[in-house]
């Protein structure tokens, strides 16, 4: 698939609902060769509910990076016993981990950038490549007015870091939208949104935002807003 073709895509879904996008997926890509990647977020649950809704056989995955809040967990138990399935779950290689901690340090995501990435990219994006690297596309639940690093995303692109489809059903949709589906159909929600955290990663990562602050402030808050993104989403240096 080259940018012509993704482009017409983007053409003719650019009205379609998620559920017009997602059949759109299945059909043309095929639920084999395609897998929903979750970070139970508000937007990843409403994504659940609508694959789960539509019965399509398409595998959902999430990853356990060692540092998961509880709630985190408790929510995966209550999707799946909701929806009657179960997670792929995937983890960091915990050689790499240790030797992480042992070089820099239990807290050495707030040292510094590089720091923080190589973090990122052991215990997120390194599993992640992995699953992918059989796949041909990928689900997402990314909306471009989080944050400032996805004004651009599109309902379908290439994604440049792993190569192959990314597609974003829920792109045009604002926060509004997606809390009105989660009370509209009951969808399970990550019971630390209740308490002003509207985005939910690594425990020692996160932290519930302020009043007027953007909902991604919360995330990484020590860096620069440019900044933030632990490289799923981005082009992301891997040299170190």
């Amino acid at each position: 698939m080259n940018k012509d073709d993704i482009n017409n895509i983007n053409d003719k879904l650019k009205y379609s609902s998620p559920q017009e996008v997602l059949s759109w997926a299945v059909s043309e890509i095929g639920c084999d060769n395609i897998a929903f990647a979750t970070s139970l977020g508000a937007e990843d649950q409403v994504l659940t509910h609508i694959l789960r809704s539509m019965k399509a056989d398409v595998s959902i995955f999430t990853i356990d990076t060692g540092c998961l809040y509880a709630e985190s967990h408790d929510l995966i138990q209550e999707t799946e016993s909701l929806y009657d399935f179960k997670y792929e779950i995937l983890t960091p290689e915990s050689y790499a981990v240790e030797e992480m901690i042992n070089t820099h340090g239990k807290d050495l995501f707030y040292k510094s950038l590089e720091l923080r990435k190589l973090c990122c990219r052991l215990r997120k994006i390194e599993p992640l490549k992995n699953k992918l690297s059989s796949l041909d596309a990928w689900i997402c639940g990314l909306r471009r007015d989080q944050s400032i690093t996805r004004t651009n995303i599109e309902k379908v692109q290439w994604d440049e870091v792993f190569g192959i489809i990314k597609v974003n059903p829920l792109v045009d949709w604002d926060e509004k939208k997606v809390w009105d589906y989660v009370k509209k159909y009951k969808v399970p929600y990550h019971k630390l949104h209740d308490r002003g955290y509207p985005s939910i990663g690594c425990e020692p990562c996160t932290r519930a935002i302020k009043p007027g602050e953007d909902v991604r402030a919360g995330r990484w808050w020590w860096e620069n807003k440019e900044q933030k993104e632990c490289g799923l989403h981005q082009k992301m240096d891997t040299s170190s």
